[in-house]
């Protein structure tokens, strides 16, 4: 291998791992949202944790977040409007980022 390819193969593992660091950080940001929007439709356990689930597979409908700021918002109903959603949403993902860097 030369240098060139040696520096190319550095770059797309860098980038893989970027992606899926990226990827788990989404998918912790929806359970921790998850487990907030349940705390507020007084869930506890085992519903809280499957409602989390729940969450984090919404996200798999479309591109972005907004499937989740949708499903968390009409589940909530009229006890959150989608930008305290999208704010806490914010949260979550540090707090996901947080948590995944101190696992490594």
């Amino acid at each position: 291998m030369t240098m060139f390819d040696d520096r190319e193969s550095a770059f797309e593992n860098k980038f893989a791992h970027d992606e899926e660091m990226r990827f788990r950080a989404e998918a912790r940001r929806n359970k921790l949202l998850g487990l907030w929007a349940a705390a507020k439709m007084g869930l506890s356990g085992e519903a809280a944790e499957a409602y989390a689930k729940e969450v984090v597979k919404a996200d798999f409908e479309e591109a972005g977040h907004e499937d989740v700021v949708r499903k968390v918002a009409g589940d909530l109903g009229d006890t959150s409007s989608p930008e305290e959603i999208r704010a806490q949403m914010a949260e979550c993902l540090l707090e996901a980022k947080k948590q995944l860097a101190e696992e490594h």
